[in-house]
């Protein structure tokens, strides 16, 4: 008779978890020991120790029997972790919300689209924009954003989440020119979702589907980077504009939706080429309609 798989770790658990078998001794002062290790990264005594907490006090946190730490808990974890300051606040996070300090996230994503939000994509063509659940649904994209994503408009609307598409469309991986960096960035930030919910049940959905169809994805979550989604820039292959490197920058709203908008790097004539480019690609390879 086959045996039932372990629990899940709680989300504090899971994250302290990943966190220590991501440091080796060296990496905070402590010898290597000799003879092979079978624990990958720190030990949880090691750990502990570095923290300033008892080795049994450690064990129920990441078993999930211990649900209240204090905060010179967590700063003592957050410093023996050599956790950076958004991931300190994350830590705080999940502590927050094992002990119930918080209200769980609110409910289901914000899915209305207003009205104004609308007249601003199609006022900012031609620069892709588009809109995004807290999960990176899209709920709205002018022409351009369809242009830049080639495949994208292929998926029913209900389909389309900019996150899906970097793991699971065939055309992805060529289209970035740093897939491995987008994809180490994307992780990250659904990660960062946790603090909001970890029980949010639309992640956890998002989070399934994406492990089944993506071994890689698989792998950078069990690493456990936390990163918001910030400005940045983005290199694409394209397969009809050739190489062009695109700035976007990240405005956030209410509900938890935000707005991502993109425009040329060199704001000359390069730049205005890429975009009537783009404009040219959205006329003549428009997105597939709902129904």
């Amino acid at each position: 008779m086959t045996s039932p798989p372990p629990p899940s770790p709680p989300p504090l658990g899971e994250f302290l978890q990943a966190r220590r078998a991501r440091l080796q001794p060296g990496d905070v002062g402590l010898p290597a020991g000799t003879g092979l290790r079978r624990t990958q990264g720190l030990r949880r005594e090691e750990l502990a120790a570095l923290a300033g907490l008892s080795i049994q006090y450690y064990t129920r946190l990441e078993q999930g029997r211990e649900n209240n730490p204090g905060g010179a808990v967590l700063d003592g974890l957050a410093a023996a972790l050599r956790l950076n300051e958004e991931e300190h606040a994350h830590l705080y996070a999940l502590a927050n919300h094992a002990a119930e300090r918080v209200p769980a996230g609110g409910g289901p994503a914000d899915r209305e689209i207003r009205p104004g939000i609308l007249a601003l994509l199609a006022r900012v063509r031609p620069w892709p924009a588009y809109l995004l659940t807290r999960t990176s649904d899209i709920l709205a994209a002018n022409p351009e954003v369809f242009a830049l994503f080639p495949g994208l408009g292929e998926w029913p609307p209900e389909r389309r989440n900019s996150i899906r598409y970097l793991f699971l469309h065939p055309m992805a991986r060529g289209l970035f020119e740093d897939w491995e960096r987008a994809a180490l960035s994307t992780t990250a930030q659904l990660r960062s979702l946790l603090a909001a919910d970890p029980r949010d049940p639309e992640l956890a959905a998002l989070v399934d589907e994406l492990a089944a169809g993506s071994p890689e994805f698989v792998g950078l979550w069990q690493r456990y980077d936390v990163r918001r989604r910030r400005s940045d820039e983005e290199t694409y292959r394209h397969p009809r504009l050739g190489e062009i490197t695109l700035a976007f920058e990240v405005l956030r709203l209410e509900g938890g939706q935000r707005i991502t908008m993109y425009q040329p790097k060199d704001p000359g004539e390069a730049g205005r080429e890429v975009l009537r480019a783009l404009a040219e690609s959205a006329a003549a390879h428009p997105p597939r309609r709902a129904g």
